[in-house]
């Protein structure tokens, strides 16, 4: 009877040991469950797919730069899939391996035997995924919409990466006007993040705001663009439709990974 007793208590032990760390390892592959009450944190970020102010291309150095903040939702701009500039990698894909997080992509061309557009990320549940094709600028354009449940919320809240045209403002205020158009019979919380390619006086911008969209950042110094030394405000997370919440937003210091910095904001409900 002793016998068999000592490998079941030896195993047991083992376990126990072991356990913590296969968690723990679980948790972050899947990127973990954000507990109610925690602030729901949002990023966004255009990454010129990889490819750093130095010239060099790494997709391990963005994730670095991501993983100091670890968003439940990021909007990522300038995103290529299987492209050869970038070395034939699913750059969504892999980001979601490195940061666990689920990961959607939005089409906006074929470019160099891939795909070139957007993406999303999300350490939720993502229960549904859309993409809102919008009027071609320079280049053509798409928004890509996921859904996801908070328990805060009573409705799904709507996430949106965009990267509107950068030559024109008329580009920019149509693609903005069709966004609208889409998402306009939308009663559930939204929020809408990416590279808008205008500051706050462009006319998209504007129509954005009459639309009822709040830029979370306050004015003031919210510089992004150029990386290096930010000229210009042209980065930005919007919301719509939100309970009243608290609301706190920064400019990540990070001058390397992108010709961009990447913008944050916590959510307090």
């Amino acid at each position: 009877m002793m016998k068999r007793l000592v490998p079941v208590f030896l195993f047991g032990c083992l376990l126990a040991l072991f356990m913590p760390a296969l968690t723990g390892a679980a948790d972050s592959a899947s990127g973990g469950k954000r507990q109610e009450g925690k602030p729901l944190r949002i990023m966004a970020y255009n990454i010129r797919t990889g490819l750093g102010m130095d010239n060099k291309r790494s997709l391990e150095r963005v994730a670095e730069v991501i993983k100091k903040f670890k968003p439940d939702l990021l909007a990522l701009q300038e995103i290529d899939r299987n492209c050869l500039r970038s070395g034939g990698v699913d750059i969504a894909a892999e980001l979601g391996k490195m940061l666990g997080m689920e990961h959607r992509f939005g089409k906006f061309m074929d470019f160099e035997g891939g795909e070139y557009g957007l993406a999303v990320l999300s350490s939720l549940p993502i229960v549904e995924t859309v993409r809102h094709q919008l009027p071609d600028g320079a280049e053509p354009r798409c928004a890509l919409e996921v859904r996801v449940k908070l328990d805060e919320l009573k409705q799904p809240l709507s996430f949106i990466s965009i990267h509107n045209d950068w030559t024109s403002s008329e580009f920019r205020l149509a693609q903005v006007e069709a966004l609208l158009g889409a998402i306009a019979k939308k009663d559930n919380p939204l929020i809408l993040a990416g590279d808008f390619n205008g500051d706050r006086k462009d006319p998209s911008l504007r129509k954005l705001a009459d639309s009822g969209l709040r830029i979370m950042a306050k004015k003031g110094e919210q510089k992004t663009w150029p990386a290096g030394k930010p000229r210009i405000e042209i980065d930005f997370i919007m919301m719509k439709n939100m309970p009243p919440v608290e609301v706190e937003h920064w400019v990540v210091d990070e001058r390397l990974a992108s010709d961009h910095r990447p913008v944050v904001a916590e959510v307090r409900f």
